[in-house]
């Protein structure tokens, strides 16, 4: 029986790792299946575990007031250090391009236990754009012996960076599993909806506004290269969307880091709660988000994830970002990149309001990232 152990620390990684877990548990007379967090992310971390009811084996519960960069990558490193000598797995399986999974991919590197890495092959080939994970995506690419790449585009990247093609597995992402997941238990649970209006009345948003038609604009924004000037560029697009749209809702999850708060307050004035049709909200979890993306007309954000998710809902995303990781998108004409200029944002959230036929392009594009086998094609790879 092989001893596998996932390690994963913020949300987004959660939602992707959630239905590999559930997966290696199904098959548990081939493998053992070891869930390890180090809570990179720890409110945030939890919603997520409760919603797919994982409960780890061990958690590193690494996350303090005012981290940096340096706190996460040495706490993870030298937790993972200890924990590994103690459980001794025959691979460590850890997701994408954050902090959390570069770490503990390096420590099993000093362990010489050998790696998987989740959503292996996404590049930008700009250090600065996102920043710090693609530094870590290609540093735990390096690290890495077997990749399981999302698409075959990410496959050839991993092709030239001399990566031996029998590694390397095109899979779809596993976030198209959490997302099926998600849906699923929301068309088959009627309370469900009723409970998800509720949370979302009391964060800030009542979502029957959205009766007889009205169209919703979903905003999330919180990339660490968007802070400062980025950012008051992307809330003063917005304001003046508002403005020349009274009659569509404009919906904000705003993320806890002060960075992302100081300049909405800033454009928008310190009390947030007199405007018309923006709304701040508090962040939402995972599933009461995707509800409210299914409820959605245009994404607007600068999350990578979303970037898969919300094509698979029919939902046309704009990408505040001067570069992404994902181009299989572009090309399929389910994401456009607007970066953080006021002017694109602007014109092309009215292009997507105001000519249907543009909309229908992108909203009826065919959604690249995968068909919710991602996490069996995986399984299947350890089997052999």
């Amino acid at each position: 029986m092989k001893k596998i152990m996932l390690v994963f620390g913020t949300r987004p990684e959660a939602i992707k790792m959630a239905p590999l877990v559930k997966e290696f548990k199904k098959n548990s007379s081939d493998f053992e299946t070891i869930v390890c967090v180090t809570a990179q992310h720890r409110e945030m971390l939890d919603q997520v575990l409760n919603l797919f009811e994982i409960t780890p084996d061990y958690d590193l519960n690494i996350m303090k007031q005012g981290q940096d960069l340096y706190d996460i990558t040495s706490r993870v490193l030298l937790g993972m250090r200890d924990l590994l000598s103690e459980v001794k797995p025959d691979v460590v399986l850890v997701h994408g391009d954050t902090t959390t999974s570069t770490a503990a991919a390096l420590a099993a590197f000093y362990q010489q236990i050998p790696v998987g890495h989740i959503e292996a092959g996404l590049r930008t080939h700009n250090l600065s754009s996102p920043w710090p994970e693609e530094l870590n995506r290609q540093i735990t690419g390096r690290i890495a012996t077997y990749h399981f790449a999302p698409t075959p585009l990410s496959k050839d990247n991993l092709l030239l960076e001399n990566i031996d093609e029998s590694n390397i597995t095109v899979t779809g992402n596993t976030v198209i599993d959490a997302l099926y997941l998600v849906v699923d238990k929301l068309k088959t649970n009627p309370i469900l909806s009723t409970d998800l209006k509720s949370i979302l009345y009391s964060s800030g948003y009542d979502i029957d506004r959205l009766s007889n038609g009205k169209k919703l604009v979903l905003i999330t924004g919180h990339r660490r290269e968007n802070f400062g000037d980025g950012f008051i560029g992307m809330c003063s697009a917005i304001k003046t969307l508002t403005e020349r749209y009274p009659d569509v809702d404009f919906v904000y999850p705003m993320h806890l880091n002060p960075n992302v708060r100081k300049p909405i307050h800033e454009v928008f004035g310190e009390d947030l709660n007199t405007l018309n049709n923006m709304f701040f909200i508090e962040p939402l979890e995972y599933l009461s988000f995707v509800y409210l993306m299914e409820k959605s007309t245009i994404v607007l954000t600068d999350s990578g994830g979303i970037q898969e998710e919300a094509p698979g809902l029919g939902k046309p995303v704009l990408v505040m970002r001067d570069t992404t990781e994902r181009p299989e998108a572009l090309s399929a004409g389910t994401v456009k990149l607007v970066g953080t200029d006021y002017d694109k944002i602007v014109n092309e959230v009215s292009q997507l309001l105001d000519n249907n036929e543009y909309y229908n392009s992108m909203s009826k594009a065919l959604n690249p990232y995968g068909d919710g086998l991602a996490c069996d094609r995986i399984v299947q790879q350890f089997r052999n």
